[in-house]
């Protein structure tokens, strides 16, 4: 299992290096124990809020396997999971996860996953508006949709 964490270190040590993200990487890790993906944090090098280090290694794996579904994979990372990795993570069918630093130490250094986990919880509610508006249009695509696949 450290071997795992080692590489993730790694990832996280060279994107920092390179000035690519935050100082996290992961790795997903196959049923037989081989790292199928890797990830650092690159969302400076790309532009993307959504280059984090979880998503780029889920995004890897599912490449290396040409699959969406990591069903039987687990994922090592440098810290826990932000909420959108998280839900990147369930997406992925990924059920273990394993990470060494949290959400309050990554707060400490400028990150704010704490404000997101706390407007999950209906803590925070100043962070995004979000509303609901009916459109019957956008219930239909999704009616068309149910019809194609069942």
């Amino acid at each position: 299992m450290n071997n795992y964490f080692e590489e993730a270190i790694k990832l996280a040590k060279n994107g920092i290096k390179n000035k690519e993200g935050g100082p996290f990487g992961a790795v997903v890790v196959d049923n037989k124990g081989r790292i199928v993906g890797y990830g650092n944090n690159q969302v400076l090098k790309n532009n993307d809020p959504t280059a984090h280090a979880e998503v780029m290694a889920i995004r890897d794996a599912c490449r290396t396997l040409n699959t969406y579904d990591l069903t039987g994979c687990k994922i090592y990372t440098t810290s826990e999971p932000c909420p959108m990795c998280l839900g990147a993570i369930i997406w992925s069918n990924i059920k273990e996860v394993y990470y060494s630093t949290n959400t309050k130490d990554v707060d400490e250094i400028g990150f704010r996953d704490e404000d997101i986990y706390d407007y999950l919880e209906g803590k925070n509610n100043k962070i995004i508006k979000l509303e609901k508006i009916e459109n019957d249009k956008c219930e239909k695509l999704l009616d068309s949709y149910k019809n194609t696949i069942y």
